[in-house]
């Protein structure tokens, strides 16, 4: 015997062939294998710590996630919290793929560019470009022309390539927000020089998007961020133009971001790593949490993802975050700004409608329109937050002026950020809806918030980052840290929707003394930049131009001095980064797949 089997050597008149093996032992040696066969797969799927194990002998589809304790999976340096590497669950078809693929839907749930033009009610750029009929209105919206034309060139020249224009400097900005991806400028651009008819720059963009956009990138990239600035400003050029290809990178870059919802409550962590799908929490956020401003603010373009890709995929990640939204106690009807990913629970009960929190509010509103006001979840958590608001948030000042505090565990902080300023315009275009007897209130409510905004703009007339109203002060910044603003566009996004709203030429006028002041305090000689203290005429520069600059903050002016066509409200909402984005007519696209597969018998 050698090791426990007999050789054939061993036993005379055997024969060699099959090992030289009896069948009862053949039948012995077969059960023994079998029982390590057994012990092995036994340990692999049943010890507690056989992940290592798993992910040698298991495809990635066949692996879930990694779910730690409360800090949301493993420490890295500087206290940001990541997945085991390698454990995300592997992705399903791409939806490049998928939206290409004719073995996937019938022709009735293929998106079609032509059918989404017919559902239109007015065409994207109006009648005449918006162009308005009033001599002076029309030569301010060319001024702001102009600046866009002024601020583009410049990042062209000293910037090309770059997320943003050091205009100080002469030089590009990368920064650390994008994961690897260059360029913010020129997609957050490319709607707007498209609408302001600013052709040859739009072409150049499309361009430099054809030929460098590199969605390969390995870097730690923001959620947020992406999904408004690359996300949002993809798809808006896409329906804009019909471009393919636009529809190809943003299929491609949705894709990249989908792995950031592996948590155990499938809310999504913060930052995510492009290339390898691993992701956790900001390391500033409380307890590994994830920020409600940020998970919040993924629905209309996960929705507008799953239309063009035909992959509900991306439509039941942003419900996901909803229902667990409903599910989960909010004190005082209030949403907390952080929330753990891991136990579905608030981590604190800091509540703000300014930064944290803001554009949360925005897409609920928002998701309800795009939905051509079909999805009365999304309205009913709206109004239910506003009247929530209201109760505990919004106060009046001894001057009068209307004002949302910020909320900490009960306690007033009397502090309203410039990001809260959005909300002006938020409240106006959610009073038409909900209960139509509060109708004039919301809309007297949006005009005193607007007010109260455009009191915080002196005396420069440009706002600080945030105002208060304590001791003594009315919508002023009290304190030195609070003072820059860096072409921020909330203020002017309220002027542009209250315009619309009531056709009050106060907004107008408003607008306007906005646009004086960006070109005497802003402008350099290289572009525009923000400024350190709006309290002083001698300005201090910060060296940033910022590419929301380009994407909202003109865009809005823009708007505010065109008529109402140019992208009307009628068949447009706006993301939060300006980036217009299309209601959604599913039983007109569904008549005219019927209609097109009728005329082409």
């Amino acid at each position: 015997l050698h090791a426990g089997i007999l050789q054939p050597a061993d036993l005379p008149g055997v024969s060699a062939s099959g090992m030289g093996l009896r069948l009862s032992q053949k039948f012995v040696f077969l059960l023994f294998l079998s029982g390590l066969v057994t012990l092995c797969f036994g340990a692999l799927f049943f010890l507690p710590d056989s992940v290592r194990l798993k992910r040698i002998f298991l495809s990635k589809t066949e692996i879930q996630p990694v779910t730690g304790d409360g800090g949301g999976g493993k420490r890295l340096p500087g206290g940001r919290a990541q997945e085991e590497p390698g454990l995300s669950r592997s992705k399903p078809e791409s939806a490049s793929e998928r939206a290409t693929s004719s073995d996937h839907r019938s022709d009735s749930d293929t998106f079609s560019f032509h059918r989404f033009k017919r559902c239109l009610a007015k065409a994207p750029l109006g009648r005449d470009g918006g162009k308005p009929s009033d001599p002076q209105t029309h030569e301010r919206r060319e001024k702001v022309k102009e600046m866009m034309k002024f601020a583009w060139d410049n990042y062209k020249h000293f910037a090309w390539g770059k997320n943003e224009l050091r205009p100080l400097t002469r030089n590009g900005h990368i920064g650390n927000m994008f994961g690897g991806l260059r360029g913010a400028s020129i997609i957050d651009s490319l709607d707007t020089l498209y609408i302001m008819g600013l052709m040859e720059e739009y072409n150049d963009a499309k361009e430099w998007v054809q030929t460098s956009l590199d969605l390969n990138s390995n870097g730690e990239a923001s959620l947020f961020e992406v999904n408004i600035r690359y996300v949002g400003g993809l798809l808006s050029a896409y329906y804009l133009t019909g471009e393919e290809l636009f529809k190809t990178k943003v299929l491609e870059l949705g894709e990249k971001l989908l792995p950031a919802f592996n948590t155990p409550t499938g809310i999504p962590r913060g930052v995510i790593n492009l290339g390898s799908g691993t992701s956790w929490s900001w390391g500033w956020a409380s307890a590994g949490s994830s920020i409600l401003a940020e998970f919040g603010t993924l629905h209309l373009e996960f929705v507008h993802l799953s239309e063009l890709s035909n992959n509900p995929i991306y439509t039941e990640k942003v419900m996901n975050i909803r229902k667990l939204l409903n599910k989960i106690e909010k004190p005082h009807g209030l949403y907390p700004n952080f929330l753990s990913p891991v136990s579905g629970n608030w981590v604190q009960h800091h509540v703000s409608i300014g930064g944290l929190g803001d554009s949360f509010y925005e897409y609920l509103i928002k998701s309800y329109l795009m939905s051509d006001k079909t999805d009365e979840d999304a309205k009913n958590m709206y109004y239910s937050a506003l009247e929530a608001i209201e109760a505990n948030l919004v106060q009046k000042s001894p001057g009068g002026l209307t004002y949302m505090a910020e909320w900490r565990g009960g306690i007033l902080d009397h502090k309203m950020g410039h990001l809260a300023c959005f909300s002006g315009g938020m409240i106006g275009i959610g009073a038409d809806d909900g209960a139509q007897e509060k109708r004039q209130h919301y809309l007297d409510l949006a005009a005193e918030i607007t007010h109260t905004c455009h009191e915080s703009y002196t005396p420069t007339k440009l706002g600080p980052e945030a105002f208060r109203f304590d001791g003594g002060a009315e919508a002023t910044a009290t304190r030195l840290s609070d003072r820059y603003y860096i072409l921020r566009p909330e203020v002017i996004e309220s002027y542009m929707y209250m315009w619309r709203l009531t056709h009050d030429p106060k907004y107008r006028e408003w607008g306007w003394e906005a646009v004086e002041a960006l070109e005497q305090h802003c402008r350099v000689e290289s572009g525009f930049s923000g400024i350190r203290d709006v309290y002083t005429m001698t300005v201090s520069h910060d060296n940033m131009q910022q590419s929301f600059f380009l994407s909202e903050t003109l865009k809005y002016l823009y708007l505010l001095f065109s008529d109402d066509d140019l992208l009307s409200l009628e068949d447009w909402v706006f993301n939060t980064e300006a980036h217009p984005l299309p209601i959604v007519r599913r039983s007109c696209m569904q008549d005219g797949a019927t209609q097109d597969k009728t005329a082409s018998k």
